[in-house]
Order: structure tokens, then sequence, then C-alpha cells
């Protein structure tokens, strides 16, 4: 076991934290340690249906893999170290209709893409509501808040400043990331350890072509089903819609969409848009002319949408989250941060 590895083990372990797994059992190849999120098995199991399983759904894995995660049982967070950190991070939320959770497409290879530019990546696979978990559509809001205090409790680990720690999500990840972003303090589950402590509140907010509203004639029709079921209630669709969940503490958001989505309207975007502004919440949204749904990084080639990720990274510069380390800023809810 190299020294990392072992740091990470022996700090997991004083957390009273369980890693499944070192870099060389991680999907996303060598070099990637895996962390498990609940060290006992997740909460509200008892009735859960899933079983978990990896899918490859591409036609020639050796030159383009394409895999999903099926019934998540034990959701994970699977770090991407740089070779530079600028002690920033990122908890990725990839999308999947909450059906699935999609690994490479919008988890590793957007993750590789950010790490190149200094910022730690989390990659987070989480449980998919519709599976028999007893807290409904509060399960990936579980995982979510658990897997960002997770990093602010590890942040001395991986040399990061736990005052700059965002969460990205694409497509259903982005309203797993948004319900983290609006609901980051709501009990949704009792605490487990000293890692809970730690504050679920991102401090920016990057939201890929986002399934925001539950609402008819905008909601994406297979997320609305998988999290609330056939016939939600107007309070479900009001609870679960980022757009009637806008509070004027949110942190500083960035909205990437493509007006020809034809999966997800691009009324997601512009609803929560004017939501965040309308309650001067920091916000900046980009539209693309074309792109379609699920872009990511792979689909985006040659087009104008190509540029997200250098967007997002220049937004979080002027924001001041790529600053140097050692440069480190305090969280409003942690006390003072300190050079990892």
């Amino acid at each position: 076991m190299t020294p990392v590895s072992s740091l990470f083990l022996a700090a997991g372990l004083a957390l009273g934290l369980a890693t499944s797994a070192m870099a060389q059992d991680s999907p996303a190849g060598p070099g990637h340690e895996v962390m498990t999120l609940w060290p006992k098995g997740p909460p509200g199991a008892e009735h859960a249906t899933a079983r978990e399983e990896i899918v490859e759904r591409s036609k020639d894995a050796a030159v383009l893999r394409d895999r999903i995660i099926k019934g998540v049982t034990h959701p994970t967070l699977i770090a991407f170290r740089p070779r530079h950190p600028n002690g920033s991070a990122l908890l990725m939320a990839p999308g999947g209709g909450y059906a699935w959770v999609v690994m490479d497409k919008e988890g590793y290879e957007a993750a590789e893409r950010f790490a190149r530019s200094g910022v730690t990546v989390f990659v987070m696979t989480y449980r998919l509501p519709h599976e028999g978990w007893s807290a409904g559509p509060a399960a990936p809001l579980q995982d979510a808040q658990r897997a960002l205090r997770l990093i602010r409790a590890h942040a001395a680990d991986y040399g990061l400043d736990p005052g700059r720690v965002g969460v990205i999500g694409f497509s259903a990840g982005g309203h797993v990331a948004g319900v983290l972003t609006l609901k980051f303090d709501k009990a949704v589950y009792p605490a487990v350890d000293a890692a809970d402590l730690a504050s679920a509140r991102p401090d920016f907010s990057v939201l890929m072509y986002p399934v925001a509203t539950m609402a008819q004639p905008f909601a994406h029709p297979g997320s609305r089903k998988n999290l609330l079921g056939e016939a939600p209630t107007p309070a479900a669709i009001a609870e679960w819609s980022l757009e009637t969940s806008v509070r004027p503490d949110a942190p500083p958001t960035f909205l990437v969409h493509a007006v020809d989505d034809a999966s997800v309207p691009v009324e997601n975007s512009l609803q929560l848009f004017e939501a965040l502004r309308a309650l001067r919440v920091p916000v900046e949204m980009h539209l693309f002319e074309e792109g379609g749904h699920g872009f990511g990084l792979r689909f985006a080639v040659g087009k104008p949408a190509a540029a997200w990720p250098d967007l997002v990274l220049s937004w979080m510069k002027r924001r001041g989250y790529l600053e140097p380390k050692g440069r480190l800023r305090t969280h409003p809810s942690d006390g003072p941060s300190t050079p990892g």
C-alpha cells in the first residue's frame, strides 16, 4: 500500500469511516481511491429492492467506455487527485434519469478534465429513490449531504480548502446537486460520526442541463416518475422542484444548457435562473444553440458547447474558488481552514 493510501485509510478509521476499496479496485482505473459513504450501510435499507450492477452500453468498450451503475446499494466517492492540486474540490453527481448512474460520460471523463486544471474531484454514486429506500425522494439528498461532509472531513488529507468545495451535477445528477444546493441543511438522516459535524452547504454550484422542475409541462418524465412516482401531489412537486426551493442564502450557481435539448427542456434552467436572480443569489447562465441533452465532453466536441469546462473554470477563478493552495478561505459553518 502506498503512503498516500495508508494516510487515506488511517484518516478514515480515525473518523469511524469505511474505505471500501483502494486505488487498484476503483472502476475509474488505477490511482483512484474509493470511499464508502455509509460505513454501516445506507439508512432506510429495510425494504430496499436495489441490486447493484455495472452495465457496459458501448458496442466497443476497448475504444470508448459507456458504463452505468444500476441498483446502487453502496454509494461511494471516487477521488480524482490532480498532479498539482490548487485546494479546490468538486463533488460530481452524474446523471441517469434517477434510473441509473452514468459512470464514464458524465463522471470520470469530466472528473479527469477538471483534475487536469488542479481541482480535486470526487465522483459520487447515489441511491435511486424508487428502489424502496425509506427516505424515498430524499435518499439521493442523504447521499449528497453525507458526501459533501466527508470531503470537508478529509480536506487535510487531500490538501483542500474546506471553504472551496463545490458541487457539479449533470441532468438528473444536476437535480441531485441542485437539491443539495438548496436543501443543504435539511435534516434527512441522523449523524453517523464526526464527519457529520461538517457543513453540507456547497460553496458554489454548477448545474449542467439540470432536471430542475417537477412541474408540467417542462418536467423530465422519467426523472419525475422515478423520484416522485406516477401521480405526485402538488405539495411533492413543489418540494422537489428547484425553482420553488430557491433561498437567498443559496451558494453562487452556474447553469449550462442547450436550447435544442429535447429531453430536459431549457426552461428547466431558465426558470431556475429567474428564481435565483429574483432572490439576488449570484447566478451565471450559458445557453448553447445546439448540443442536445447529455453532451458532457464527448458529444460537445466540435460544437460551441465544448467550451463549457473553460467557462466553469473561468467563473470559479473570478469568484475566488481557484486561489492558489495556501491562500485559504474560511467556510462560515466551519472553523478556520488551514493548508493541507
